[in-house]
């Protein structure tokens, strides 16, 4: 049987130039399940990207998917706003007694809008609200979404010159490890920065940080290192933002990245795969004492999506019962450890090297062209990675949580072949 490529002219077309994720894997895909897509061709792929972390539980969970049919067939509230509905209701409470209670959590649940950035861009206005200050401290190589907002607290110079306006009231400071690989974790300079009225730094409302930025090369915070931003926040009398909105949701083992550090945060983001399911959806946490919004001050047409409450709740229920999935999931993560262990010491001419939690991990090469072919080549052979960093440097790592360990062995076996492919 002869195969030919499924037909792409409608989308080159007709669909802006701004589309990226089409071009680097140019494919009409069709059906997906598990950690598998299936294009129109009849090929098959592992997908080790998961809709960017959004699909935490692989494609079609089946029992999301069931509670998602199940809703919709009996005529179950699509198109909310933030009025009351059972599926709210449903999801609120599931999200209140397996995640917030079991870790202490008091804090209060915002729906902001259905996307990460909507997220982002309602907890900087709240923190602002709050202290009555503007500026917002941000990191070197973060990402926090694509509006005006959540790029000004962003470090890719490539992403923030689209905004096309100066993007201000934002201040980057070094992330861990950017200025040296080991020691104690250090934020004199930014401290003094803080107390010297010399120094320029208008007083931030708030810092925001991830404790792994995926965006910016898979570079992981030392727990240390966030213990140390937590009591400089708390010291300093500014708020503490943590954007789970990658890292959360079970990526790096515990619910929350933040929990292995033992901090809490003022302020949390959450979206991707906090329904579970890749339908829109996004959260922001906060203490209840930051709870000062009048009613409607921020608000926005779907941010009530009844369909993704369902699935969310129904992902709560069936992964987060108890503490298998953290252990599974780290487990899991350190087969991929090892794996790239492997690749990068087979490597290290071409300066390989790894890093990562739990089921996100990165493998980086001096040649950032390199990531790039590897990717290339490893979608050649069925296996679909992305890549990360300020030069696309960095081999990107997101299979699912729910991926077996034969699936990452197949997988990894792809990249390292793909790795030595390629030159």
């Amino acid at each position: 049987m002869i195969i030919t490529s499924a037909p792409t002219s409608v989308f080159e077309s007709l669909e802006s130039e701004v589309r990226s994720y089409c071009r680097i894997w140019p494919r009409v895909f069709e059906r997906a399940y598990g950690s598998r897509l299936h294009d129109e061709d009849g090929r098959t792929y592992l997908d080790f990207f998961t809709g960017a972390g959004s699909l935490n539980y692989g494609h079609n969970p089946p029992a999301l998917k069931r509670a998602l049919l199940d809703y919709v067939a009996r005529d179950g509230v699509v198109q909310g706003l933030d009025m009351f509905t059972s599926a709210k209701r449903a999801f609120l409470e599931a999200f209140r007694d397996l995640v917030l209670a079991p870790r202490g959590l008091d804090h209060k649940v915002m729906f902001p809008g259905p996307t990460g950035a909507n997220a982002v861009e309602a907890a900087l206005k709240l923190v602002r609200k709050v202290t009555g200050r503007q500026t917002v401290v941000s990191f070197t190589n973060s990402f926090h979404g694509m509006s005006l907002g959540a790029l000004a607290v962003s470090g890719n110079a490539f992403k923030r010159a689209g905004a096309g306006v100066p993007l201000a009231y934002s201040v980057p400071m070094p992330f861990d490890r950017y200025l040296e690989e080991d020691g104690e974790p250090d934020f004199r300079w930014f401290e003094r920065l803080l107390e010297d009225r010399g120094s320029g730094l208008d007083r931030p409302a708030a810092v925001i940080v991830e404790t792994v930025q995926g965006e910016g090369g898979i570079n992981v915070a030392r727990p240390a290192w966030l213990r140390a931003l937590a009591d400089l926040c708390r010291r300093q009398d500014m708020l503490l933002i943590v954007d789970d909105i990658q890292m959360g949701c079970g990526r790096t083992g515990a619910f929350f990245s933040f929990e292995e550090a033992g901090i809490v945060p003022d302020v949390v983001t959450l979206s991707k795969s906090i329904s579970g399911y890749g339908l829109p959806m996004s959260l922001v946490l906060f203490r209840p004492g930051l709870d000062i919004w009048e009613p409607g001050e921020h608000n926005g047409t779907f941010r009530g999506h009844n369909p993704a409450f369902v699935t969310a709740a129904a992902a709560l229920n069936t992964y987060w019962t108890d503490n298998q999935m953290e252990k599974q999931t780290l487990a899991r993560g350190e087969l991929v450890e090892a794996a790239l262990g492997e690749i990068a010491a087979e490597h290290r001419r071409r300066g390989a090297a790894y890093r990562g939690r739990g089921l996100v991990w990165g493998l980086g090469f001096a040649d950032p062209g390199h990531a790039v072919r590897v990717r290339a080549r490893a979608f050649d052979l069925g296996l679909l990675v992305e890549t990360s960093g300020p030069e696309d440097e960095v081999v990107k790592l997101l299979p699912p949580l729910t991926a077996t360990p034969e699936e990452l062995d197949e997988g990894l076996r792809v990249l390292a072949r793909a790795v030595d492919e390629t030159v």
